[in-house]
């Protein structure tokens, strides 16, 4: 491959990484890359007291818990997970550093409405907690060296079947693994 087709893989493969981004609900992807968005958000997650278990724990008083992660917004680090209680969904804001509710606002509408209700449906399924897969896939991936942060826990069906994507941390170096929630 030459130096020019290597640059356009590059490049190409970079309007692909940050547009698969965009779409996953990341707002600035585009604005400042994925590079330099994950490399914010793993210097931030250095000084986090409160882990994305914790968040859960935190949150079961507003509802069920079917999604949390941490993300940089505005410049600033956030914890925020989704619940559901009474067929209403809310995002729930938990201070990371220490543990307590900050803001609950009601899901409505748009693109947060329709994750909020697919992420459901998947946990209508589960019968394990997304904090158990999420301690689960930290625990396998401490094999390696290094403390390891769960940044997101985000469940879907796979056909019939709810699983778990988990985002982790170790050091600056992301990675995603899957646990089964049935």
């Amino acid at each position: 491959m030459t130096r020019r087709q290597m640059l356009l893989t590059s490049a190409n493969g970079f309007v692909i990484i940050a547009l698969a981004t965009s779409f996953a609900g990341h707002r600035s992807a585009l604005a400042i890359g994925p590079d330099q968005e994950q490399a914010e958000l793993a210097n931030a997650l250095g000084g986090v007291k409160v882990s994305l278990q914790q968040g859960f724990a935190a949150s079961e008083r507003e509802g069920q818990p079917i999604s949390g992660k941490f993300e940089m917004d505005e410049g600033k680090l956030q914890l925020s997970i989704y619940t559901t209680r009474e067929g209403k969904f809310f995002e729930v804001i938990v201070d990371h550093m220490t543990g307590n509710i900050t803001k609950v606002e009601p899901i409505t509408e748009g693109e947060d409405l329709t994750h909020a209700k697919s992420q459901k449906a998947a946990m209508d399924r589960a019968k394990a907690k997304l904090a158990d897969a999420a301690t689960k896939a930290k625990g396998q991936a401490k094999g390696e060296a290094g403390d390891v942060v769960v940044v997101s826990a985000m469940p879907e069906l796979k056909g019939d079947r709810p699983e778990a994507t988990i985002v982790l941390l170790q050091g600056k170096r992301f990675s995603t693994a899957s646990e089964r929630l049935d």
